[in-house]
This record gives structure tokens, sequence and C-alpha cells, in this order.
């Protein structure tokens, strides 16, 4: 069996911040902010990982179109009515392939159907893989867009 790579546990730790805000109705960063304090004495907390907070951070900052997105490209449901763990799943997943140009869109995907399986119901696989499929059509024109403008992300560090 494949052991998840520090991508996949960074992954695992963002949908984990965007599921514990959205339940606490609290800022994702916010709650970086404080884990950031909480392992300065304590740390079994344990640090949060950079990837984590770039994409939290970019999630965050992007979240109106990336949930714009998503509303655009669901069949039968609407965003309000997904289970938490898989609006989390597909917003960290529709932020990556807009934004990470370190990522092919396939991986993106592929490791949004992993997160599913391991978080969250038996059906949300096929659904995530199903949505992100229909969205990562547009994750090359938008990732050419933010190259030609010049916003694309540091990925230096990671």
């Amino acid at each position: 069996m494949k052991q998840p790579g520090t991508r996949h546990k960074a992954r695992q730790r963002a949908v984990d911040l965007l599921f514990e805000a959205e339940a606490k109705d609290v800022s994702p960063m916010e709650l970086i902010a404080q884990r950031r304090e909480l392992v300065v004495d304590d740390e079994s907390i344990g640090m949060i990982h950079p990837y984590t907070a770039r994409v939290v951070e970019g999630l965050t900052a992007d979240r109106a179109q990336i949930d714009a997105v998503l509303t655009s490209h669901l069949r039968e449901w609407t965003l309000p009515r997904l289970p938490a763990v898989d609006r989390a799943i597909l917003r960290l997943a529709a932020w990556e392939l807009f934004n990470t140009h370190d990522v092919p869109p396939v991986v993106v995907v592929d490791e949004a159907v992993e997160l599913a399986k391991e978080l969250s119901t038996d059906e949300s696989p096929a659904f995530v893989n199903g949505v992100l499929g229909r969205i990562v059509t547009l994750a090359p024109q938008v990732r050419a867009a933010s190259i030609a403008t010049g916003s694309e992300p540091d990925t230096a560090g990671e």
C-alpha cells in the first residue's frame, strides 16, 4: 500500500482546518494563527506545513470565486447541501486546480478523490471525481492566464 506523501498530509490538514473553521464559523486563517501560537507551548499540536498554510490562505482569499465555480458545476446539488467534508475537499481541489502550477491537474483530482475515500462517505469519491472532472477543463486556461498576468504563486520552500 502506498504511503501518503507530505503534500497529501498537508492537504488533509487543510481539509481538517477548513471543516473546523466552517463548523466554528471562524476564518481558517484564524485557526492557523491559533495553532501556530499553541505549538510554541505544546508540540503535540503539530506545526502547520507551509503548503497547508498556502492553500488555506489562497482559498480564503479566493473563496467567493471558487464557490461560484463549484456552484456552476454541481448537478442536482447546491453547495450548502453538500456534506461539509465534501465541500472542503472540493474547495481545496478547485483552488489547487487554478493556482498550483507545480501540481498537474490529474494529481489534484486524484488527491481529492483519495481524501474523499479517507474522510467522507462511500459515495463521496465518485461525486468529487465527477464535479472535478467538469471543472478540470477550466484549469489550463486559468493557469495560463495567471502566468500571463504575472500572478503565478510562489512555490519556493515547498
